[in-house]
């Protein structure tokens, strides 16, 4: 490539240059330019050179490591997008993206050999004419700690509530509270971009605005007749410290219930006052769910010591859930768990409505997901709620169809 020539949309390395020349075809089809490497070195100086909007790495490429080579990359300063091509088994894949997010990479997910149009269409989802990846936080933190304590003092941090759906009915059944930055300059900022870098001190302030929004919420629906359940995510130091008894108020009888999610690695720990806390806050009128199961290696056995209602399966096993054997058989196992245990099991991440059917069959009792619905402010709640179907109608609103599951 001589500096006179423009830049390329897509640099493509992969060993097998068959496979190569059909991805190309198939990237020009849907208006990509591209650029066929065969040696890691070669893709690396052309990525410093001129940084392409796409990168598609083969994960077979010869004597080379395919997730050093993406180490190689993420220190080269890359900032665009990563497809992976995959003919290996699929725990490999998924190590590799995993790897990819870790180091900062955009990745746009892994490909299965033989490619597909439709496959190829579906994950350049996020790569469209002008799109521009997202700023990571990389080295030094995008936001100081003073900013942060700024915008809890200013009430900048917002809620917006994800639904959740009662599987037989696909009526609303609970809501989760997500936390947003409303920055005055930057618009809307998810959490993933200021949660990690908040201190213990700024982490409790946060539990407690988003606890007090919350319940406040939840009591306006309720006086106009929606009444879901309101799940609030909370620490490892909320839950062991004596201080979350007095910031939820104790529940009236018929009101729905307050639900208490931790991650499951955080929730597995049983020193004494977790448990004593967790047993305070179920005598009080609450629930305690865990969050993301399945990816915690903790004994199954501390499921008896806590007093928890509910396990949210972790959307990584949902999202393959036609592809993967292995996917499926956790889901049913964790639903066969949650009902012998007479535990609720939500499945999280259902971004294809498609898998609802399956997931009703294994026994699951409750789903919530981008394919359903995505998170919206509090007033949306209330006409959501107000549907019989929500579900059904949620879905239908983004274009997804639900097949046959009612």
């Amino acid at each position: 490539m001589n500096d006179s020539s423009p830049a390329p949309v897509a640099l493509v390395l992969d060993a097998d240059p068959d496979v190569a020349a059909v991805l190309s075809l198939q990237l020009e089809r849907l208006g990509l330019e591209t650029r066929y490497h065969q040696r890691s070195a070669a893709l690396l100086a052309a990525v410093v050179a001129r940084p392409p909007r796409l990168v598609v790495l083969g994960l077979e490429v010869g004597s080379e490591d395919a997730i050093a080579l993406l180490r190689r990359l993420a220190d080269s300063g890359y900032r665009g997008w990563v497809l992976l091509l995959s003919g290996v088994e699929r725990k490999i894949a998924r190590i590799a993206e995993r790897v990819g997010h870790t180091l900062g990479l955009q990745m746009l997910g892994c490909l299965d050999k033989p490619m597909r149009l439709p496959d190829l269409r579906h994950c350049l989802g996020n790569l469209r004419a002008g799109c521009v990846a997202p700023r990571e936080a990389r080295g030094e933190p995008l936001f100081t700690g003073e900013e942060l304590d700024q915008a809890l003092s200013r009430d900048e941090l917002t809620i917006h509530y994800q639904p959740q759906f009662e599987l037989s009915s696909g009526r609303l059944s609970g809501v989760e509270a997500l936390v947003r930055w409303v920055h005055p300059t930057l618009g809307i900022i998810g959490p993933a971009r200021f949660l990690p870098l908040l201190s213990r001190d700024q982490a409790r302030r946060l539990t407690r605005r988003v606890l007090a929004l919350a319940q406040a919420d939840a009591a306006r629906w309720l006086r106009e007749g929606v009444a879901p359940s309101l799940s609030v995510n909370v620490t490892a130091d909320d839950l062991m410290s004596p201080d979350l008894l007095s910031l939820v108020c104790r529940r009236p009888p018929g009101d729905p219930p307050l639900v208490l999610e931790i991650t499951e690695t955080a929730a597995m720990h049983d020193e004494l006052l977790g448990s004593e806390v967790a047993a305070r806050l179920c005598l009080g009128g609450l629930e305690v769910s865990v969050d993301d199961f399945g990816i915690g290696f903790s004994s199954l056995s501390r499921l008896q010591l806590l007093p928890i209602s509910e396990l949210k399966v972790d959307r990584s096993f949902v999202q393959h859930l036609h592809e993967a054997s292995q996917d499926a058989a956790i889901v049913e196992a964790v639903a066969l768990l949650g009902r012998r245990l007479g535990i609720r099991v939500v499945a999280e991440g259902v971004e294809d409505p498609a898998c609802l059917a399956l997931l009703e069959r294994f026994g699951c009792t409750h789903v919530q997901g981008y394919g359903l619905a995505r998170p919206m402010p509090a007033e949306a709640i209330l006409e959501v709620g107000a549907t019989q179907d929500s579900m059904r109608a949620s879905s239908a609103a983004s274009g997804a169809p639900l097949g046959s599951t009612p």
